[in-house]
């Protein structure tokens, strides 16, 4: 194998780079801030993708898909949206390209203007609600619950691998309501998803907030928000649930008739994950071996090395684990046999582990005299030899372990740097050393804005919890109600 990873306590950029490329997840394109995501990295993707799919379809929703262009005077109709998302946005012109007459190469065909520009869907509010105003006519309709999975473009000037690039991969649900108090626990029951999938999928303990005014989605009446610590101690947020109110149905002229016959305005949310998460999951679990990955999200659970010497022990251990695979199938496990010549068992050992596969199993002359395998954890680096009878039994029971093992492991993490604060001097130590401070705020965007300039820290959320609490703002000395949690952020 290649040389060894930098270590995270020495450059933590730098190890997160080096462990995407070299794990197989993504790669630098040849698009400016783009990236290729590999097979092995789509794998992830794609499970995600299932078991979100499954959750919101259980809740009711159904995916469509919308248009990739938008008009650019659709962008007009909701000013606080095309002011949020101006600076981000990516414009086609022209429809034609024609070779230079000077035998240059290909230039844009000047009379191929388009008459009216179009914006590359960095959100997709906009032409969905247009479309809306067609499939809405009665109460009959609603709700509506449309999710999207799709790609999007924010022209990003700073792009990281997974946690910011110009185009990612990304879901959008868009729902169309009868009333306020709907809308809004759609709103609440999405974000509540998002956690569940987070803690129970990837392992990722989050907290559930509200994020500030100025923090909120363009053109949402409230966002909410789950946030998780990644092992430098910085926030990342890893799913957002807007209230939109009636926003988007008055732009778009989005109405109904009521059971009275009186027409009205529909309601709206929006929310969304992206392949941010991927991000998130490296962070949260990987080491200086290499990737963790927890049981749930693995693309295979269980990997097989056969040791031998020839190809008559091969085929004798190969018919053991057919049998044996057979029945971690059984069992839903997802398994991969390695019986690959061109690779020696010590450099398949070290592959596994780089790409973090939960539970390796080896194989060899002796074992299979012994019926017995060596079962090796990724998440604890531990081996031990066990008998092959009722091996499926015990395999699942260690998926389990590893899952769970992996979400105490990040609650303890996160628990040992969360602190409280009610010291300006204090407060601003704390946050360069890295963790959420949980302090009180007046409540002012001046304020919030003062503390980001000087200590690079943002309000990541109102904690939904939130406890009341009589306090003073932490830079102000104003009185607060309750604690929010600050942090620096990806």
């Amino acid at each position: 194998m290649a040389q060894k990873l930098t270590k995270r306590s020495e450059d933590y950029s730098k190890w997160y780079n080096e462990l995407v490329v070299r794990a197989d997840l993504a790669e630098n394109s040849a698009v400016r801030g783009s990236m290729v995501i590999k097979p092995y990295g789509y794998a992830i993707w794609e499970k995600m993708q299932a078991e979100l799919d499954r959750m919101f379809k259980e809740t009711g929703h159904e995916n469509a898909y919308f248009p990739l262009f938008i008009p650019k005077s659709f962008f007009s109709r909701e000013a606080s949206h095309v002011e949020g998302f101006a600076k981000e946005c990516a414009v086609v012109t022209h429809y034609r390209l024609k070779n230079d007459d000077e035998g240059k190469g290909v230039v844009v065909d000047p009379d191929a203007r388009l008459e009216e520009e179009l914006i590359v869907r960095p959100t997709s509010e906009t032409i969905i609600w247009d479309t809306y105003k067609n499939w809405i006519q009665s109460y009959r309709d609603l709700p509506l619950k449309i999710n999207q999975w799709a790609n999007v473009v924010r022209w990003e000037m700073r792009t990281r691998l997974f946690l910011r690039t110009a185009e990612f991969l990304w879901q959008e649900g868009h729902t169309a309501h009868a009333n306020r108090e709907e809308a809004i626990e759609e709103a609440e029951t999405m974000l509540g998803i998002y956690s569940e999938f987070a803690e129970n999928f990837m392992a990722i303990p989050v907290i559930q907030g509200l994020k500030t005014e100025s923090e909120r989605f363009a053109g949402a009446e409230e966002t909410y928000c789950i946030e998780a610590m990644m092992q430098d101690g910085k926030a990342l947020q890893a799913g957002t649930s807007h209230f939109l109110g009636q926003n988007f149905a008055k732009a778009f002229d989005v109405k109904y008739a009521s059971k009275e016959g009186k027409e009205e305005y529909v309601w709206a949310t929006s929310w969304g994950v992206s392949t941010r998460l991927m991000g998130a999951l490296v962070m949260t679990h990987s080491d200086d071996q290499g990737l963790v990955l927890p049981p749930n999200l693995a693309p295979y659970q269980v990997v097989i090395v056969p040791i031998y010497k020839g190809q008559e022990q091969l085929d004798q251990i190969s018919e053991k684990v057919n049998e044996i695979q057979g029945r971690l199938r059984a069992k839903g496990i997802r398994v991969k046999f390695d019986n690959r010549d061109t690779h020696k068992p010590g450099w398949k050992f070290a592959e596994y582990e780089l790409k973090g596969v939960p539970l390796r199993i080896a194989m060899g002359p002796r074992d299979m005299e012994n019926n017995t395998v060596e079962l090796a954890r990724r998440d604890t680096l531990t081996k031990e030899v066990v008998s092959v009878d009722s091996l499926e039994d015990q395999v699942a029971s260690l998926l389990e372990e590893i899952q769970t093992n992996l979400l105490n492991k990040a609650k303890d993490f996160r628990e040992s740097h969360s602190y409280t604060s009610d010291d300006w001097e204090d407060f601003k130590a704390k946050i360069e050393a890295g963790g959420f401070v949980w302090a009180h705020w007046d409540g002012s965007s001046e304020t919030e804005e003062k503390i980001k300039a000087e200590t690079k820290a943002t309000i990541r959320c109102i904690p939904l919890d939130q406890q009341a609490e009589e306090g003073k703002c932490v830079y102000t000395g104003a009185p607060s109600k309750g604690r929010v949690i600050f942090a620096k952020a990806y």
